[in-house]
């Protein structure tokens, strides 16, 4: 694709990149279209040359047929989810047949994919997402937890914040019932749930059970660098979900020197060695039994810490992320 054409994608991480190459990107979100044939309007009407795609079946179906060549970044539930529904199967591989490359996050992941589509095995390459975290340098933390009716005697609060979208997939009321039986025992313990309402119904759920649920908090949402900067300020960096590609927050805890409490799913255990680079749960009561000795041995802290700074460091480079994207996408010539 020569630079200054237009590309329309899903990601503000590879617009980044791909603005940084001289390419016009446009960031378009996969729910406010329905059908291939509206994508095809919205291409042909803004004169797009390309596409980058993330996630195989819910964005990738409504490039199907398309006039203008794409690719395709898996998102995690499709090839750890919706690979078990026959008919969303079936699209995602018209869908990859048609896309001139598509990006794994890990080599797992590459791998799930070329069992189902082994013709496909070829273009599928492994990057995983880089991170750069930019925390911001004016963000009130007393004033943030005192709208979210948190005591801000900061000497002894513990704040575990769990960041999701809220939806199934990253189960949110995992730990709520357990949490707040944890806060009851010790008021110096709160849960905060903070991440975009993804589905509306669920999110209704979500925030009747916390009404119950003493020590456990929905929070409003913030900006990218401010929920980095709330971040700084945790404990610990929760993430409860049933499946993941990649999960960014948790890199990014890292990447801020917080100690990550994760499930332990494949798309954790990819990037989390236990006791090592964070803490793997596989229910919540062990959740609690680990973020207790997290709490208490201030020298295993500090280890997690280091090692998975290194990690970052070493494996989720955002300048290697940039040239791998910058070098797919022409590709899309």
């Amino acid at each position: 694709m020569p630079k200054n054409d237009k590309c329309k994608l899903h990601n503000r991480e590879q617009r980044n990149h791909l603005h940084a190459a001289g390419h016009i990107c446009v960031l378009k979100d996969a729910f406010m279209y329905e059908s291939p044939a509206e994508i095809a309007t919205l291409t042909s009407t803004d004169k797009f040359d390309a596409a980058l795609a993330i996630h195989l079946y819910k964005a990738g179906r409504l490039l199907q047929g398309s006039r203008i060549p794409f690719g395709i970044i898996f998102g995690g539930t499709d090839v750890n989810e919706d690979l078990k529904c026959t008919e969303k199967r079936q699209v995602m591989g018209a869908v990859l047949e048609e896309a001139r490359f598509a990006v794994a996050f890990t080599v797992e992941m590459k791998e799930l994919a070329a069992a189902e589509w082994p013709d496909a095995r070829k273009k599928i390459y492994v990057q995983s997402q880089g991170i750069k975290t930019t925390p911001s340098a004016t963000f009130d933390w007393y004033r943030f937890l005192q709208n979210a009716g948190i005591p801000a005697d900061t000497d002894s609060l513990h704040l575990f914040l769990l960041v999701c979208g809220l939806r199934r997939v990253k189960d949110p009321l995992y730990l709520v019932e357990v949490f707040s039986d944890w806060h009851r025992r010790d008021s110096s313990v709160h849960l905060g749930i903070i991440g975009p309402a993804v589905d509306p119904v669920f999110t209704c759920e979500v925030k009747e059970k916390v009404k119950r649920a003493a020590g456990v908090h929905v929070l409003q949402e913030l900006p990218q660098e401010e929920l980095q900067a709330a971040v700084c300020r945790c404990c610990a960096l929760v993430n409860s979900s049933i499946s993941e590609g990649m999960s960014a927050a948790i890199l990014e805890a890292m990447d801020l020197d917080i100690p990550v409490l994760a499930r332990n799913i494949p798309g954790n255990a990819a990037i989390i060695k236990h006791k090592e680079t964070g803490l793997l749960f596989s229910t919540p009561q062990e959740f609690v039994v680990l973020s207790k000795s997290l709490m208490n041995d201030p020298i295993m802290k500090k280890e997690i810490i280091t090692r998975a700074k290194d990690y970052v460091k070493k494996h989720h480079s955002w300048e290697g992320e940039r040239k791998t994207y910058q070098d797919l996408v022409l590709r899309l010539q």
